[in-house]
C-alpha cells in the first residue's frame, strides 16, 4: 500500500501526504450483488486514519479537521467505508479517494465576510419603496373628520 496523496488546494498549498503506515485498512464481506463470490470475497473496505496523531497535518490543519469532521469522527479516528464495487481493489481506491477529498475540504481556511456599505442607489430604492408602501397603506384608511 502506498502513501495517500491529497492534491493541493486552499489550506494545503503543497497538498498533503499521509504515510501508508498511518492508514488502517480492514476488509469484510460486502452486502449487495456479488453472485457466487458474495459470501467468500471480503470486498468491503474500511479505511481509518487517526487525525490526532497523523504527521500529514500541521497543528492548524489538524484543528480544522477535528472541528469540521467532528460528527464523522469516532474519538479522533476518521473511518471511510467503500463497498460499491465487487472488487476489493476498486473499493480500496474509492475509499482512498473519498478520504483525500474529505481531508482537502476540511483543511480549507474559513471565509471571512467583510461588511460593506450599501450603495447610494440601493438606499434610495429602499426609501422609495418604503414611501410607496406607506402611501398605499395611508390610502386604505377612512378619511379623517377634517
Amino acid at each position: 500500500m502506498d502513501d495517500l496523496h491529497v492534491p493541493p488546494g486552499p489550506g494545503a498549498p503543497r497538498g498533503l501526504r499521509v504515510p501508508a503506515g498511518e492508514l488502517i485498512e480492514q476488509f469484510s464481506r460486502s452486502s449487495g450483488p456479488g453472485g457466487q463470490g458474495v459470501n467468500t470475497a471480503d470486498s468491503r473496505v474500511q479505511l481509518s486514519l487517526d487525525v490526532r496523531t497523523t504527521t500529514a497535518l500541521n497543528d492548524v490543519q489538524r484543528e480544522r479537521v477535528l472541528e469540521r469532521l467532528a460528527e464523522r469522527l469516532s474519538g479522533t479516528v476518521l473511518t471511510i467505508s467503500a463497498s460499491e464495487y465487487r472488487s476489493q481493489r476498486r473499493n480500496r481506491t474509492a475509499a482512498r479517494q473519498r478520504l483525500a477529498v474529505l481531508l482537502r475540504d476540511a483543511v480549507v481556511p474559513p471565509t471571512i465576510r467583510r461588511a460593506t456599505r450599501p450603495t447610494s442607489g440601493s438606499r434610495r430604492r429602499r426609501l422609495e419603496g418604503k414611501r410607496r408602501r406607506s402611501e398605499t397603506k395611508c390610502s386604505r384608511q377612512p378619511p379623517g373628520p377634517e
